[in-house]
């Protein structure tokens, strides 16, 4: 009998799998190496597989950043792999998601990333390779202190063409390639 793949432990340690060796292996984002090395990254699963529950856990999760100390919690990754496994569905909670911001005044404090394992730009068909550069094993939202980003823009040369430069080094990697790196981060043979 097979593991349930979605049990906290098997989510995080697979999620840190793919942020190691997908993201900062390929530098998709020049900021995560400090928080990952400083190991301020926030892992949080949320079992929910209802939106209303999940927007709950999110309010909790923004507050609980807001209120850390960024010397010990910079940034959270929240996962929901029992939720929104439709890309259509999750990219709707993404007007929830900045609601809460709203209604919590994290407005200029914390900013929401989005990834999800289907996620699709407007403007690419869904196989595009160049979708990959926020394709994640799970759908999940990354909140990220603003004054990190700031400190983080300060020091890159370019903010601006980081999206770019990472839809670059998938085209060119391939299709087939990028699937291969994607399936190694998974430690179950489902």
């Amino acid at each position: 009998m097979h593991n349930n793949p979605t049990t906290e432990a098997l989510v995080i340690n697979e999620t840190r799998n793919w942020l190691k060796n997908i993201v900062l292996r390929h530098n998709f984002c020049p900021f995560a190496h400090k928080p990952f090395k400083q190991e301020t990254i926030h892992y949080l699963v949320s079992q929910a597989n209802e939106p209303e529950t999940i927007a709950k856990a999110l309010m909790q999760a923004l507050l609980q950043l807001r209120d850390s100390d960024a010397n010990t919690l910079e940034t959270t990754l929240f996962i929901t792999p029992n939720c929104f496994a439709d890309f259509g569905e999750y990219n709707e909670f993404l007007n929830v998601v900045d609601l809460l911001i709203e209604q919590l005044h994290l407005q200029g404090i914390i900013q929401v990333a989005s990834f999800h394992p289907d996620y699709q730009f407007a403007d690419l068909s869904a196989d595009d390779v160049r979708n990959y550069t926020n394709r994640s094993l799970y759908p999940m939202f990354h909140l990220i202190l603003e004054d990190s980003i700031e400190q983080a823009r300060a020091t890159h040369p370019d903010v601006h063409a980081i999206p770019q430069t990472n839809m670059n080094l998938l085209e060119k990697q391939g299709l087939a390639e990028t699937l291969q790196q994607l399936t190694t981060c998974r430690q179950y043979k489902g």
